[in-house]
């Protein structure tokens, strides 16, 4: 984890929901095989705070083996790239002409400032949904809120209902916040496709003299 997250990360470690969180955690990671690996959990708190200026929120990691490593929507390059993230290519290229990562692991996107944070950051191979209810909705909420009252002109991407229902705790008043339908072949097609998520985040960024996002 970086340092710059260090004060945060501590208070809510001590909080009694964490508490109970790493309990859950400690039996099911000795007892079950649970995704991400534990050393990848927090991953996506490895960059920079003061980096951040887009974020992206998922729902659960990846259940199936070797999928998840801890960065929401994003796999290994040796993994196929997921029915998610080929469509959130598509949208990219139907926007930009093209997409300029060609494998599915989105470290790329993490480097140049998009948090990529999933609603719940464990999950029991191959049971979706499975570590829902065990405390992570209440850290990814603090996370938000955290992120809303230190940052300035950041970007929330809040596709589908688990990051939609993030919205009320976000300032309108000095971030941007774009919301639609998750890019799941579920879902894509009901108002994910034609967002124009990607160019209106830069847009934003480009308006306050940030380095747009090399999508």
């Amino acid at each position: 984890m970086h340092e710059s997250w260090k004060p945060f990360l501590e208070s809510e470690f001590q909080q009694p929901y964490f508490k109970t969180l790493s309990e859950f955690l400690h039996e099911a990671y000795a007892t079950k095989t649970v995704f991400p690996a534990k050393g990848q959990v927090f991953r996506a708190f490895t960059a920079d705070l003061g980096a951040v200026k887009v974020v992206i929120l998922g729902q659960d990691p990846y259940h199936t083996p070797g999928a998840a490593h801890g960065l929401a929507f994003s796999v290994p390059n040796s993994q196929p790239i997921p029915p998610s993230l080929v469509n959130i290519y598509k949208e990219i290229d139907s926007e930009y002409g093209s997409h300029k990562n060609q494998g599915g692991d989105l470290a790329c996107w993490q480097k140049q400032g998009v948090l990529l944070l999933n609603n719940v950051l464990t999950v029991e191979a191959h049971k979706a949904g499975s570590h829902r209810g065990k405390g992570w909705e209440i850290f990814t909420e603090a996370t938000v809120k955290y992120l809303n009252d230190r940052c300035d002109h950041l970007v929330f991407l809040l596709w589908g209902r688990d990051a939609r229902s993030k919205k009320s705790l976000i300032s309108q008043d000095k971030h941007l916040v774009l919301e639609s339908p998750h890019p799941s072949p579920l879902s894509a097609s009901s108002g994910f496709f034609g967002n124009g998520h990607f160019r209106r985040a830069n847009e934003f960024l480009a308006e306050h003299g940030l380095a747009e996002i090399v999508w």
